[in-house]
């Protein structure tokens, strides 16, 4: 369990710095007390095992507090992204049906806003020192749907009268925690995933990252999302630490505390990257200690991956690929396979098995196409209250992925597309990753997303959405003679428009199924 190794690194190594946000650091000693607070709180209140309880917070120590003090509470945490609209808090809150919230007092009136009458929520815990009761956060936008929530502060939970109380006994089975899926290809979903889901994955990422209480983490990835969490899971675990980042609009700021606080490993996804390469100085800094990178999230374009090992050059590149339903990670490639496989997502983690299964549901060979399919004790539990929906992607304890992916003579895996992403253009089947990567070798070119657009005679057409580095300019055409130099007539761009962003979710991955909703900008084409 992770208040087992939390607590056991408090025991043994009490003041060593688990977290560094700012000015401020917090122990493993610090950090482990306000575990215990949080939990005997909540079963005071009268929290039962499996109750849901939702967080509402940016990265934070009191992120990492609240979310292992529910576990320690038999509780199961449900991590939500704080910038969701009241709309998209309301979705949520009516699917898990949580009995309580921990938020930030800057998302408080969302929140609020959020809830329905005969709301399941039964108090509501605002993350600042003060007297809740004269908070003007905590006033804002209470109406009667909120007269049966009571309202707490961090100063109530820390002033939780100090008795004996029994706390539960957790097993490696019950569900933890649900992450909902950023929801690239329609509705959210719940997964659930369990201590041991947690802790294997976790696990197998410090065997091959090699991580252990020397390392210190750049957390710039938010922790409601499962890359982020397994930041946080496997440095506890190993005894590391974690230098907390929330803004990466300022990139250089990043850069700035890697250096100062000697970081040792970087994660991102491939927005990340870019941003770096196109919008910060990384290339005037150098990272002593910077022993490793890991990405994932999506594939990251061969030319920005190629950019980045060159300019840090004594760092290890991991490139990795996973799933929320997997807890979080599913295959790596090594660095030393990494200039001579760039396009591959290597081979599966330590403790998971891979096949690839073709549609007629026999075992592809190799250099046919499958779906990815895998077991391993990482394999979530299911989708909260979606069990037709489980068992859609939940097989004989295999995980079907929807991912397509061939694997080479020495068991190198490359990922074709997901299913829900190829376009289908009259006969054709297009993977638009390919398109994107031509698209991205235009030295004017920051990011872009391509779809299919509904077509009465195709089936679908390609869009193409571009974001221009900043003060190039660019013209539509130039951009479709440069692919038809490179494609086959079938996968050339019917439609190319400059944006000033793309669509995304809060974790960095691009929203496909909104690029149509990006309107004809100045030039666009047809």
């Amino acid at each position: 369990m992770l208040f087992k190794y939390l607590s056991d690194w408090a025991d043994t190594h009490t003041d060593k710095i688990l977290v560094t946000q700012g000015s401020r650091t917090v122990t493993y000693g610090e950090v482990a007390r306000s575990v215990m607070q949080i939990a005997t709180f909540f079963l005071k209140q009268g929290v039962r095992p499996g109750d849901r309880i939702c967080i509402v917070l940016d990265n934070s120590p009191e992120y990492i507090s609240s979310y292992i003090g529910v576990h320690r509470a038999g509780g199961i945490a449900v991590a939500v992204c704080p910038q969701y609209s009241p709309f998209e808090f309301r979705k949520i809150f009516n699917d898990c049906l949580p009995s309580a919230v921990i938020v930030d007092k800057k998302y408080v009136k969302h929140v609020l806003d959020a809830v329905s009458e005969g709301t399941s929520i039964q108090a509501i815990i605002i993350m600042e020192d003060s007297d809740v009761q004269s908070s003007s956060a905590a006033r804002s936008g209470i109406t009667s749907r909120h007269s049966n929530i009571r309202f707490y502060s961090v100063r109530d939970v820390i002033n939780t009268p100090d008795c004996k109380i029994e706390y539960p006994v957790c097993n490696e089975k019950d569900v933890a925690s649900i992450i909902y899926t950023s929801g690239t290809t329609g509705e959210p979903k719940g997964v659930m995933l369990s201590n041991e889901n947690l802790m294997i994955n976790a696990r197998s990422i410090i065997e091959y990252l090699q991580l252990t209480e020397k390392d210190r983490i750049m957390g710039i990835l938010p922790f409601y999302y499962s890359y982020g969490t397994s930041l946080l899971t496997t440095h506890i675990i190993a005894g590391g630490s974690i230098v907390l980042e929330n803004s990466f609009m300022y990139p250089n700021q990043v850069l700035d505390r890697m250096f100062a606080e000697s970081v040792t490993g970087f994660a991102g996804v491939p927005s990340t990257f870019a941003i770096l390469l196109n919008r910060s100085n990384i290339r005037k800094y150098t990272f002593p200690s910077l022993r490793y990178i890991t990405q994932a999230g999506g594939a990251m374009s061969p030319l920005h991956a190629k950019e980045i090992s060159e300019i840090l050059p004594g760092a290890d590149i991991f490139i990795m690929y996973g799933q929320t339903e997997a807890t979080a990670r599913l295959t790596y490639l090594e660095p030393r396979d990494f200039h001579y496989r760039p396009w591959s997502i290597g081979k599966a983690i330590p403790g998971v098995d891979i096949e690839l299964i073709k549609e007629d549901g026999t075992i592809a060979k190799t250099g046919e196409v499958g779906e990815i399919v895998a077991r391993g004790g990482n394999i979530m539990v299911g989708y909260w209250n979606r069990p037709e929906e489980t068992d859609k992607v939940l097989k004989d304890g295999r995980l079907y992925t929807g991912d397509l992916a061939v694997r080479d003579e020495e068991g190198f895996l490359k990922i074709i597309s997901r299913r829900s992403d190829i376009i289908k253009s009259g006969a054709h089947r297009i993977n638009p990753r390919e398109i994107e990567e031509v698209i991205l070798e235009l030295p004017e070119v920051h990011e872009v997303a391509v779809a299919g657009k509904d077509d009465a005679i195709l089936g679908m057409v390609i869009k193409a959405c571009i974001v221009l580095k900043d003060g190039q300019g660019l013209d539509a055409r130039k951009v479709q003679r440069h692919c038809h130099n490179k494609l086959a007539p079938f996968k050339l761009p019917k439609e190319v428009v400059f944006v000033d962003e793309l669509p995304k979710t809060g974790t960095g991955k691009i929203r496909r199924h909104l690029i149509n909703d990006l309107g004809a900008g100045i030039g666009s084409t047809g």
